[in-house]
């Protein structure tokens, strides 16, 4: 199992979209919210995203191609 740690930067339409809901139904993985900052047409979200190595990469390749800016942070965990 990984824990991604990543900040995710909404615009226009994107910040409308329940698009961590949908992480976390559409894929094997859990999300926890560590901080967020939404407005009515922007935002961010500083998002751990937890799961097997590869079903967390498809995780997040999906939410990159919804137009979703996702930049790594610092500290990823690895959990043996």
């Amino acid at each position: 199992m990984v824990t991604k740690r990543v900040r995710l930067t909404f615009e226009g339409e994107a910040v409308k979209e329940p698009v961590i809901y949908k992480m976390g139904h559409a894929f094997q993985v859990v999300t926890n919210i560590r901080m967020a900052d939404v407005e009515h047409d922007f935002g961010w979200v500083i998002l751990e995203v937890e799961g097997e190595a590869e079903e967390t990469q498809r995780c997040l390749d999906w939410v990159e191609s919804l137009g979703v800016r996702i930049d790594p942070l610092a500290g990823d965990i690895v959990e043996g």
